[in-house]
C-alpha cells in the first residue's frame, strides 16, 4: 500500500465533524509546499541571472 492509499484509508475512518479540519490541514500543507517551491525558484533565478544575462547567452539563443 502506498502513502496515498494509506491516507485515503485513514480518512475513511475520520469522524465527519473532523473532516473539515483534515481538509484545512491538507490545504495548508499544500499551500506551504507551493510557497516554498516558488521561493526556491525566485532565489535560483537571481543567482543564475549573471549567467543568463550575458552577450554569449543572447548570441546562443538568438536563432530560436
Amino acid at each position: 500500500m502506498n502513502t496515498k492509499e494509506a491516507i485515503a484509508r485513514e480518512i475513511e475512518q475520520v469522524p465527519e465533524p473532523l473532516l473539515e479540519q483534515v481538509l484545512e490541514f491538507l490545504l495548508s500543507l499544500k499551500s506551504k509546499y507551493l510557497q516554498e517551491k516558488t521561493e526556491i525558484s525566485i532565489m535560483s533565478e537571481s543567482s543564475l541571472a549573471k549567467d543568463w544575462l550575458s552577450p554569449e547567452e543572447d548570441e546562443a539563443w538568438q536563432d530560436l
